[in-house]
């Protein structure tokens, strides 16, 4: 199994992971969705070693991802679920999520997708649960700076879903289920945002 690295989960780790620790503290079982390298998911289950962290992602994803965690050896680190949103079902587990970790998906599902994984979120998020979601994102239709704006054309020219808005990701946290409600954004490095929203 071979290891991929992002040289950008590796500059934000710490400032997402100290975001984390507030949001995560009182939680138990976390999901992970797009999963990635598998970069994060070992750091901060190891950081976090009070719970459980369940990594997700599309399968061709999953030897990356299973590689960090069968270096890392951790007690709470659990092998990837196949989870590609709008095509898998739900990721099931032995107890259920009460908090849920996305870094950097956004901006790369279509609108649908982003749409979809909120509505899913709601539905399966106790009350009380904490979905931290990691990225860039636009602010009444407006970038954050120049160059989010040049990175979100060039994502869309190659097919991409292109940066999200925050009032539009609002309104979808409001479904029949319930409601994700934005308790906290948090300005983090390279001109990122940590949304921290809670299930009403």
């Amino acid at each position: 199994m071979e290891k991929r690295f992002s040289q950008s989960c590796e500059n934000n780790k710490d400032p997402i992971l100290t975001e984390l620790k507030k949001y995560f503290s009182d939680k138990k079982h976390v999901l992970e969705i797009g999963s990635g390298t598998g970069q994060h998911s070992v750091y901060f289950a190891k950081a976090l070693a009070h719970l459980v962290w369940q990594t997700s992602d599309a399968s061709e994803n999953h030897p990356s991802i299973l590689a960090y965690g069968k270096e890392a050896g951790l007690a709470n680190w659990r092998e990837p679920k196949p989870f590609f949103v709008g095509q898998d079902p739900w990721p099931q587990a032995d107890t259920s999520y009460d908090a849920v970790f996305s870094a950097n998906t956004a901006h790369i599902m279509q609108p649908d997708e982003v749409q979809e994984m909120f509505r899913l979120i709601v539905e399966k998020l106790p009350a009380g649960g904490v979905f931290c979601e990691y990225g860039p994102f636009k602010f009444e239709g407006k970038f954050t700076s120049d160059s989010n704006e040049a990175f979100d054309a060039r994502l869309r020219d190659q097919g991409y879903g292109g940066y999200r808005d925050i009032e539009q990701l609002q309104a979808w946290g409001k479904t029949q289920a319930g409601e994700l409600s934005l308790i906290d954004v948090i300005a983090l490095p390279a001109n990122n945002h940590l949304l921290v929203w809670q299930k009403q």
